[in-house]
């Protein structure tokens, strides 16, 4: 297979940092599809990681690898990427990622490794190495996402409400069953968008080490980099689990279906044309929009001025943490 005979063993363990990065991606990511429907007791625990895993290992199969060209070939001009630059970033994205986990905070991956990214490309290459027509696009759709997800987690709530009026309380089986449905919607856009930002990072390393001609991503990457996340997904991050399903406000049936609707289709929206969303971002956000259209005193918006703060810092912490991990990493070798 194409750029697998090439592996030399600083390859092999640029690409195990790589799938380490992204079962911590899947691992904290887990509470992005599954939290909502846990707290609302559409399906168990263990059932609904399981359900999770399985979908999020399928999606990078179904979508393309539009995301996985952006991040890999659009964000560092390619006589800048070494493979020093880019296991910096993967560094420093994954210290930030084991810190924000241990504090229970539903922080960006996204963010992270285009932190990351932007730090180790400026201390090895100056910032003329960053592109910024492929920085921008992605900057953008980082923070235009959440504001989307706000708006139409608010939207379908109302519009489901309205829809449901009169309904006895046995309307709630159906919204707790209908979300074996759209968590899987939901699980399979996240496989989508986010695996394909590993395959990026790998690709970018095959690329630099002359193991592959030209910027495309080999199978055998897809395969290894969705398995990676599946099983991270798998075993689930239940600090931030307990964050996202239950300290926002107290969830029910009607806010899981209606916030995984909307996460769905902006996340696979994005991944379809290219753009790296932040899951964590947008599962939030339509969270906060639908408990948000019921009323607006129902959420905890104190919790939300720590997340935003916490997201705010992502790139400019993940920055700073790759190049430290960039000079770590040239004096070692």
């Amino acid at each position: 297979m194409e750029g697998l005979t090439e592996l030399t063993p600083f390859l092999t363990f640029f690409v195990g940092v790589a799938l380490l990065f992204d079962f911590l991606n899947g691992f904290h990511d887990s509470a992005n599809t599954v939290a909502t429907m846990i707290s609302s007791r559409a399906m168990a625990p263990r059932s609904a990681l399981a359900l999770n895993a399985f979908a999020n290992f399928i999606g990078p199969f179904l979508f393309g690898v539009a995301v996985a060209t952006t991040i890999g070939h659009e964000v560092v001009a390619e006589e800048a990427v070494t493979l020093s630059t880019v296991l910096a970033a993967l560094v420093g994205a994954i210290v930030w990622n084991v810190l924000t986990w241990l504090l229970g905070i539903p922080s960006s991956s996204s963010h992270a490794l285009v932190g990351g990214l932007i730090g180790s490309a400026a201390v090895s290459s100056g910032f003329e190495a960053i592109l910024l027509p492929g920085l921008t696009k992605i900057v953008l759709t980082l923070f235009i996402s959440p504001i989307v997800g706000l708006l139409s987690g608010y939207l379908l709530l109302k519009i489901t409400l309205f829809l449901a009026r009169g309904a006895s309380p046995r309307i709630n089986v159906f919204f707790k069953r209908a979300q074996m449905v759209t968590a899987t919607a939901l699980a399979l856009s996240h496989g989508a968008n986010d695996a394909q930002k590993t395959m990026g990072i790998i690709t970018m390393g095959l690329l630099a080490k002359g193991a592959l001609p030209t910027f495309h991503v080999p199978m055998w990457v897809i395969a290894v980099c969705a398995g990676a996340m599946a099983l991270g997904t798998a075993l689930g991050g239940w600090r931030i689990i307990h964050t996202l399903g239950g300290k926002f406000y107290k969830i029910r049936p009607i806010h899981s279906f209606t916030s995984q609707i909307a996460s769905a289709g902006v996340i696979l929206g994005a991944a379809l044309i290219g753009g790296p969303v932040s899951t964590t971002h947008v599962v939030s956000t339509t969270i906060l929009g639908a408990g948000s259209a019921e009323r607006l005193s129902k959420v905890r918006w104190g919790l939300v001025g720590q997340i935003v703060m916490a997201w705010l810092l992502t790139i400019p912490a993940s920055g700073l943490l790759a190049v430290v991990s960039y000079l770590a990493i040239e004096r070692i070798l």
